[in-house]
């Protein structure tokens, strides 16, 4: 299987921490986003400051969005970003929506659909979570979400549940 393509594609990833300082967490794996072969920066949203999904005896989670070019297969990149989140301590459990150093997601890789085993884009859930939605709409308020609708029109829909634009 090719990990790389001709073509450059538009991809945008969620992350987030609530684990080993957050924010340092976010801007880490942010600076090693950036050093990945055949992917480069486009925008990054603010930080967000978020409760906690599922569990709630765990701490609060800071959440943004990046959107990247790159020539990445999309399992290329998702194993990529997997890398990134075991350098960083993340140790994948069982549990679902517990604590975690780093949660790297592809939210959209273009404007495809995919539905692999080990990867679903557009992101489950992307169009109800507001630690997604947020931060995705700020970096592209235009974007339309492959069989979700235009984002303005979730975002409007989605309520803020506690998140919290950090400055």
């Amino acid at each position: 299987m090719k990990d790389s393509s001709d073509v450059l594609v538009t991809a945008y990833i969620g992350l987030g921490s609530n684990l080993d300082n957050p924010v340092a967490q976010i801007k880490s794996a942010r600076a090693a986003i950036a050093l990945l072969e055949g992917v480069s920066e486009l925008t990054f949203s603010s930080l967000y400051h978020s409760l906690p999904m599922g569990p709630q005896d765990q701490p609060d989670y800071i959440n943004a969005a990046l959107s990247v070019e790159t020539y990445l297969t999309p399992i290329a990149l998702l194993r990529s970003l997997q890398a990134i989140e075991t350098i960083q301590g993340r140790v994948r459990k069982d549990e679902r929506w517990g604590a975690r150093t780093l949660d790297l997601d592809i939210l959209l890789y273009g404007d495809e659909e995919i539905d692999v085993p080990d990867l679903m884009v557009p992101h489950t859930g992307i169009s109800e979570r507001s630690f997604v939605l947020y931060p995705l709409f700020e970096i592209a308020p235009q974007l339309i979400i492959p069989g979700k609708g235009i984002i303005a029109d979730l975002v409007a829909k989605c309520p803020l549940d506690g998140l919290k634009q950090m400055v």
